[in-house]
């Protein structure tokens, strides 16, 4: 008799991702899961054209630019906010209805060039592969401002590359860090490009102690799977890409970070989280400004228009075109 037993699932993340004993993985519809793609609608913003370009043929690995028609500052040049989704590195898309909607809307009121990277999901493909794509593009990034005229027309027409911006919501918000202190330490070089500032809504962070607002069982186990099927195999959550002050993490304080805009919903189970981030930059010296949404859940920023939103923009445009002097 064979000992050889067959594939069963060890992950099983809503019938969504199905990560099997034999390192293979099951996708399904993605649209099923409502705490993560909120229904809807997610109307088109007017004023905004859009379109994908290729920036890794390698990997087939895609930006979306969006750009509004309003004219800029000088030259009619516009800030460029570079984009990452969420998802928790395990799930989403830079072209699904909310985050397509949500780069609209900064782009109309910002108004500013933004482009939302596509990078390659876990547990497929396990952390850092996601943070080495968000390098990539960001190395695309530089040849286009190098290119001048020669650039993807739209930047070459629209993008002021020195009022470059990194943001990102959720586990883009971590990709973001990441590749903000790899630019910040030298090991991407932006070189045309100027970083001038950067943007984490509703950050993914974790680690093995769990802050006062991981309260809700449910929403607890949801993040700590999702860190299990992202990290690399045998990972904690101290490990120093979900943990940016574990005991493996290198220190923070000699890198020098742009100005910080951090977005805390205090309805989050991960908040705790991001005012701790938050608040160790600060303790280090950064530049950094703390916007707290006390009544607000988890990537807010993305489940459509509200009050809430209103004020987020009103925030995000003076950061991006006043220099976001930190409070």
């Amino acid at each position: 008799m064979s000992g050889d037993t067959a594939p069963h699932v060890v992950e099983d993340f809503f019938g969504i991702v199905r990560l099997l004993s034999d390192g293979s993985v099951v996708r399904g519809d993605e649209s099923v899961l409502s705490v993560l793609m909120p229904a809807g609608p997610f109307p088109d913003v007017p004023g905004v054209q859009w379109r994908d370009v290729v920036y890794d043929a390698t990997r087939g690995l895609k930006v979306r630019v969006y750009r509004s028609s309003v004219a800029g500052g000088e030259g009619g040049k516009l800030p460029v906010l570079v984009y990452f989704h969420g998802g928790g590195y395990c799930v989403g898309a830079y072209d699904q209805p909310m985050f397509h909607s949500c780069c609209q809307r900064f782009a109309a009121k910002l108004p500013a060039v933004v482009l939302s990277i596509q990078y390659r999901l876990a547990p497929e493909h396990r952390l850092p592969a996601a943070i080495e794509d968000g390098a990539t593009f960001l190395t695309w990034l530089r040849v286009q401002a190098t290119l001048g005229a020669g650039a993807e027309p739209w930047l070459a027409e629209s993008a002021d590359f020195a009022r470059t911006f990194v943001s990102g919501v959720s586990a883009g918000a971590n990709l973001a860090h990441h590749v903000v202190v790899q630019i910040a330490s030298g090991r991407i070089v932006l070189g045309p490009v100027r970083l001038a500032g950067y943007v984490l809504f509703s950050a993914f962070f974790g680690s093995v102690e769990r802050t006062a607002t991981e309260s809700d069982p449910p929403a607890v186990a949801m993040s700590d799977q999702l860190w299990r099927m992202a990290l690399p195999v045998g990972a904690t959550r101290d490990h120093p890409l979900a943990n940016p002050f574990g005991p493996d993490s290198p220190s923070l304080e000699p890198v020098a970070l742009p100005l910080a805009l951090i977005v805390a919903p205090g309805r989050d189970v991960l908040c705790g989280h991001v005012l701790r981030y938050a608040a160790r930059l600060k303790e280090m010296g950064k530049a950094v400004e703390l916007a707290e949404f006390k009544g607000e859940k988890h990537a807010f920023s993305v489940r459509g228009w509200s009050e809430a939103n209103a004020e987020l923009i009103r925030i995000l445009k003076r950061f991006v075109h006043q220099g976001g002097a930190p409070n």
